[in-house]
């Protein structure tokens, strides 16, 4: 299950090596689903988009948030079933898709609602968000695409579904059923379109308070790659929740042998030849570290994001080996997040 803003495109170009590592990926013979927060396209839309960037695939291989609530919304009301759709085109089609009757909220004084599924866009207006208000006011079933509280654009940041999801919550004081990520059920969504189970199926992401999270909460391993929002820095910093399994540049990281870091006896961790170990305690720590020739030394300080170009394999894996050197350190007391940082890997 892939992400998509800061891991296949930024805007509106593609992030260097994704579709020709995911084309690889899909020949070699894995299945790909992508999946995203945005609940304002519809499923078609995005996978057009897509396929503008030079990827192949089906319509049914994109994954909304708004496509998550209409199914989960489609388990618990029959067909026909009129839920107030919130939001972008992407709400009502997909309410559509399931077999449920979408109403907008300028005609649902009238109706009989059942349940307000919730999701972003750009002319949502306080009306609308008035008329969910009234329908949870009356007992309809409210679920939220994502809680997302801020957007970011190429003008700034502007409020998020989860900014106006609270403008609701304070006026109704009820909780909604949140879908997207960081939850699990888009994640369990992807699953179920792939046919395998969460121990067999890698979320990868950009961002870990999403898609790391998401991963974990519906028990799959999670791959974060540095072409998006969170660098090394963040990485080191995450508590034991959001801290992926497997950390890769970019995608490129699909089509390579993966060196898993392995803690051995004597406290060091190895990978791909390499050893990593931590000397000293707080500010005076550093990390010792040596390769298959010898070579000893500090990893000197260093963080932010990476590109292929300025990062080879070698300091790949003294990012890896670095990672779990200092979450143990971190975990145990022996450093801090601060002092944790300037212990990682320049780039190189």
């Amino acid at each position: 299950m892939c992400d998509l803003d800061g891991v296949v495109y930024r805007g509106a170009q593609a992030v260097p090596h994704a579709v020709v590592e995911l084309t690889a990926a899909r020949e070699g013979g894995a299945r790909v689903v992508f999946a995203t927060n945005n609940a304002s396209r519809p499923p078609a839309v995005v996978a057009e988009a897509l396929r503008g960037l030079g990827l192949t695939l089906d319509d049914q291989d994109v994954l909304t948030s708004s496509l998550a609530g209409a199914r989960h919304l489609a388990e618990h009301f029959p067909d026909g079933a009129t839920v107030l759709a919130i939001g972008g085109p992407g709400v009502a089609d997909a309410l559509h898709s399931v077999g449920l009757r979408p109403v907008l909220a300028a005609d649902a004084a009238d109706a009989d609602i059942d349940a307000v599924l919730q999701g972003y866009g750009a002319a949502v207006t306080a009306a609308e968000l008035g008329e969910a208000a009234y329908a949870i006011q009356r007992g309809a079933k409210w679920v939220a695409t994502n809680n997302d509280l801020t957007l970011p654009t190429d003008r700034g940041v502007a409020p998020g579904n989860g900014s106006l999801v609270a403008a609701v919550r304070l006026a109704v004081d009820v909780e909604p059923t949140v879908v997207g990520k960081p939850g699990p059920l888009l994640y369990e969504l992807a699953a179920h379109e792939l046919g395998t189970g969460p121990e067999a199926t890698l979320g990868i992401g950009d961002r870990l308070e999403t898609d790391t999270a998401g991963a974990h909460a519906a028990g799959m391993d999670a791959l974060h790659v540095l072409t998006g929002v969170h660098g090394p820095g963040d990485l080191v910093r995450a508590p034991r929740e959001l801290r992926p399994r497997y950390v890769g540049v970019d995608l490129q990281v699909l089509r390579e042998p993966y060196a898993e870091p392995e803690r051995s006896g004597d406290g060091r961790w190895t990978a791909d030849g390499w050893t990593a170990a931590l000397d000293g305690i707080g500010s005076s720590a550093r990390i010792v570290y040596g390769s298959g020739a010898g070579a000893e030394g500090a990893l000197e300080s260093g963080s932010g994001s990476a590109s292929a170009s300025e990062s080879g394999p070698a300091w790949v894996t003294r990012l890896r080996l670095a990672l779990r050197v200092l979450w143990e350190a971190i975990d145990d007391g022996r450093i801090t997040e601060a002092e944790a940082v300037a212990g990682l890997p320049d780039q190189q």
